[in-house]
């Protein structure tokens, strides 16, 4: 079968990165492969193969996929409702974060039923007011994570935050939250806990080197290319989308194109249709905005997109149907990139690269073999 688009997981481009990040932080490198590994799939033997010890996921769901994947390596699940599948974790030596007593609690239980201790991360909120214990209860937490310790049902093998303001180096907040992360682990200390690793840098704190000290980094965005603080030049973009035209017609001057006509052709022009639209991923805020590249040349975007379709002014060039586009790949060849597209759209890169739909195969590959990892979902 031949595919009409599909996102290209450049395997060699995350091994560098996480080489990249492994000599970096000495080795303490944790892989973050949540949300589908941003969209990247199934990439954990590759990332650990790569240099990373570690992987941290949202869910217990995401967790256990890859234990049944044969990923053996240490996991991390750091959200989830206080009814999810804690007995399932425990049984598979997933670790857990918790932010709060009933969360603690409910975790405990479930270690309680099967005979197993718990490995917990406690998690503070350092300033992001989003998830992790305010820092008001983070003494109570402490102490009851140590009874519990005392009574066998959970182990604090972890302390972890999150900061806010990384991707500014110069941002007084990085500074206090830094503060605030260091008396935390003060804090469970003093009442006890023992834990063998603490964690509070992620891309962009390793990258700006505002959450070095601390013996763990949780590295996501940057396994696929993308920088939040803008500031290194190493990392290679991991992913391409391509396409074909469907159909292309010639119009005249002062032709409509799409909803609401917003585009009018100023020439006699040749459009080209794509079989891409918002609904597999194309933000609609970049209407009017992109460019593709079609027969090595940056072509504009016309028109709002549409759930399934979008059209490209070809200008003089009158392709024909089955040629290939490329909407966005490393941009090696000309192509738009994941950044250009985030600026098109006025988000941010990890949005665009998570959001392409299922529709879209995905095809995993290496310097030497191709391997489709995910089959099309007929339109």
């Amino acid at each position: 079968m031949v595919w009409t688009s599909e996102l290209v997981v450049h395997d060699e481009a995350i091994r560098a990165n996480t080489a990249y990040f492994a000599s970096a932080t000495g080795g303490r490198l944790m892989g973050v492969l949540k949300a589908d590994a941003f969209g990247h799939g199934a990439i954990a033997h590759s990332v650990l193969e790569a240099g990373a010890t570690s992987i941290g996921v949202t869910s217990i769901d995401e967790a256990l996929a890859l234990r049944a994947d044969g990923v053996g390596a240490p996991l991390l699940s750091w959200l989830n409702p206080v009814d999810a599948d804690f007995t399932a974790a425990v049984l598979e030596d997933i670790d857990l974060a918790v932010s709060s007593p009933v969360l603690l609690h409910a975790v405990a239980q479930a270690a309680a039923r099967v005979q197993r201790r718990a490995r917990v991360h406690l998690h503070i909120d350092v300033g992001m007011a989003r998830d992790g214990s305010p820092v008001e209860a983070w003494p109570a937490l402490c102490t009851i994570a140590r009874e519990l310790e005392h009574l066998g049902s959970v182990h604090v093998v972890g302390i972890m935050g999150h900061m806010s303001c990384a991707d500014q180096p110069g941002h007084p907040q990085n500074q206090r939250e830094r503060l605030l992360f260091a008396n935390a682990v003060r804090t469970a200390r003093r009442r006890g806990l023992t834990p063998s690793v603490t964690h509070l840098a992620a891309t962009a704190a390793t990258l700006t080197g505002v959450g070095d000290g601390f013996a763990l980094h949780r590295i996501g965005a940057g396994l696929f290319g993308i920088d939040p603080s803008g500031t290194s030049r190493e990392l290679r973009p991991a992913l391409s989308l391509t396409t074909h035209v469907v159909t292309s017609r010639e119009v005249a001057t002062g032709t409509g194109i799409g909803y609401g006509l917003d585009h009018v052709a100023d020439r006699r022009t040749h459009l080209a249709l794509l079989p891409l639209g918002y609904g597999d991923g194309l933000p609609r805020a970049a209407s009017e905005r992109a460019g593709v590249l079609v027969r090595g040349r940056r072509r504009p975007l016309v028109g709002r997109f549409s759930m399934d379709m979008v059209v490209v002014d070809t200008g003089e060039d009158e392709v024909a149907p089955g040629e290939p586009v490329t909407v966005f790949g490393p941009g090696e060849h000309g192509e738009p990139t994941v950044a250009e597209w985030a600026s098109w759209a006025d988000t941010i890169e990890h949005e665009i690269v998570t959001r392409v739909g299922s529709r879209v195969a995905r095809v995993h590959r290496t310097s030497t073999t191709e391997t489709t990892c995910r089959e099309a979902v007929d339109a």
